[in-house]
């Protein structure tokens, strides 16, 4: 039987990751490049993906950089290109990418409308295609791995072009799961209310009576860090039977939906008799 640890390894493989720059896709990143994988880190910005790559270098992970537009295929079909001419056939790939305005749906603008479904569904579409095509002619078993939202589980009141984009996802993966098996396994993950550079911790946050302690079971928003251990599991052996699924990792936000969680102070001290 292989040991656990071995499931976990990934090395000769190589992993396109879009989005890579900062964040969740540069977590993601690492949590690759430590379990064996060869790195292309595409991002729009040429600046963000030179830092990222000199960060995982110093890690000791083998990466590259390359800049694209996700929600241009022939870009898309560029730099796939080149990362398998630099790195090798690709193995695991990995879509990091989105954006969310606020606004009320009676305010949304057509322009609003396609700019958040290109980036949040198109683009998953155009990377997710492009592996696909080489992983197939090459007859490599491959990983396609989508980063979701709670949003795209649920209703999404004042950002609707997201949430429809990200469930339109979510369909996505299962048809693409379906189309593709069994050389290709097709998973995302869903993050709850992440820390990030855009949305920094909040001293606020450590209030017991604030929302990500009313509203989260485990009472804190969660890291880039758990976002890349989700990816890691999906893109690993330890789910080699997954296909198709969305995994939220959002601290129980979905199991919790409407409903208080009882702080501390609250709870029960011994069970009712």
């Amino acid at each position: 039987m292989t040991g656990t640890a071995d499931m976990f390894d990934l090395n000769g493989k190589t992993a396109i990751i879009w989005g890579g720059g900062q964040g969740m896709g540069e977590s993601s990143a690492l949590y690759l490049g430590r379990a064996g994988c060869r790195l292309a880190i595409v991002d729009m910005n040429e600046s963000r993906a030179k830092e990222a790559v000199a960060r995982l270098i110093a890690q000791g992970v083998e990466a590259i950089g390359l800049v694209a537009d996700i929600t241009n295929e022939g870009e898309v079909e560029r730099a796939t290109g080149q990362a398998e001419a630099a790195l090798g056939p690709v193995d695991i790939m990995v879509t990091i990418v989105g954006a969310s305005s606020w606004k009320p749906l009676l305010e949304v603008t057509d322009a609003d409308w396609s700019r958040e479904l290109d980036l949040n569904l198109k683009s998953v579409l155009y990377s997710a295609r492009a592996a696909a095509r080489r992983m197939l002619t090459s007859g490599r078993k491959g990983a396609v791995i989508a980063v979701n939202s709670v949003s795209g589980l649920t209703s999404a009141p004042f950002h609707a072009p997201y949430g429809a984009a990200k469930a339109g996802l979510m369909n996505l993966v299962r048809s693409m799961a379906v189309e593709w098996g069994p050389d290709i396994r097709v998973n995302a993950v869903a993050p709850g209310t992440i820390i990030t550079q855009r949305l920094p911790k909040q001293a606020s946050e450590d209030d017991p009576s604030s929302p990500f302690h009313r509203r989260i079971p485990l009472q804190r928003r969660g890291t880039t860090d758990e976002i890349g251990k989700g990816v890691l599991f999906l893109a690993s052996d330890l789910a080699s039977y997954v296909t198709g699924q969305t995994l939220p990792v959002d601290g129980g936000w979905m199991a919790a939906w409407l409903f208080d969680v009882p702080t501390e102070a609250s709870r029960p001290s011994k069970l009712a008799e």
